[in-house]
């Protein structure tokens, strides 16, 4: 029971964390945009650095020890792109609506909307599409703590702060359409929901196969999902929201603490 409700319990906390996003939201309604787009620099900085320092490494260890140097890193290659060919295919599969009459200014204020039914339409697919990826991060998450802390932690820490900004864009809009930040803050935290539910899935039908290669392969994988929403989500969004000093100035901060974690845990 104890190997299940460790890792189960850091994942909860990695899925939940997409709820912060929402409570920042309820009480600092007056953050700013530039304060947004470093967040979100800084959230790539940290996934990028976690996948390509603690995540592929380990992952190539792992699947060279059981396969041998050449065909071990071979597999670990295959497995990092089967990762972001995994989530591009499920981008490219959720339907995306963009509604032209959303305006919400940089503090996140209520404005007038010509059309607030579809703005809540475009934030409740926005919140299925972050529940979708959220489902193999849980996976990964749960996976990783079964096998070793030390590749955990950092593992989770990387998807909670990931998972803020996802929070955001959840709760920011369905507040410019209604007004509720409370109803705001709740579906950015059932959003995050299916990072246990990814957990789950792990105990019930992986549990049984895990071994060296099953880690190896899921460690490049998730690798992969990291780096692919990095460069997909995270960065653009940052640029987006404030400029490009300043995501990158963010990105280089995740990077430096993430790096300070890591050396703490040698």
């Amino acid at each position: 029971m104890q190997q299940f409700l460790l890792p189960f319990l850091l994942t909860l906390f990695a899925g939940l964390s997409t709820g912060i996003g929402g409570l920042i939201i309820l009480f600092n309604s007056n953050r700013s945009r530039r304060f947004l787009s470093v967040c979100m620099g800084f959230s790539a900085g940290v996934m990028i650095y976690v996948s390509m320092i603690e995540l592929f490494p380990e992952a190539q260890e792992l699947l060279t020890s059981v396969f041998g140097e050449k065909t071990g890193a071979l597999y670990t290659v295959l497995s990092f792109f089967s990762g972001m060919l995994m989530i591009a295919i499920i981008d490219k599969l959720i339907p995306q609506e963009n509604n032209p009459h959303e305006i919400c200014d940089s503090n996140f204020e209520k404005i007038k909307l010509d059309d607030g039914e579809a703005l809540k339409r475009t934030s409740m697919m926005t919140a299925i599409a972050i529940a979708i990826h959220n489902f193999p991060e849980g996976i990964a998450s749960f996976v990783s703590a079964t096998h070793s802390l030390e590749i955990a932690i950092p593992t989770v820490v990387a998807i909670a702060l990931h998972n803020i900004p996802e929070g955001i864009s959840v709760a920011m809009p369905i507040y410019c359409a209604t007004g509720d930040r409370k109803k705001a803050v709740r579906y950015s935290f059932l959003s995050g929901l299916s990072e246990p539910l990814g957990a789950l899935f792990a105990f019930i039908f992986l549990r049984n196969i895990m071994d060296k290669v099953t880690f190896g392969i899921v460690y490049a994988m998730v690798a992969g999902i990291m780096v692919f929403i990095s460069f997909d989500e995270l960065l653009p969004g940052a640029e987006e929201y404030g400029e490009h000093h300043l995501a990158i100035y963010g990105l280089v901060g995740g990077m430096a603490v993430m790096a300070l974690s890591l050396w703490l845990f040698i």
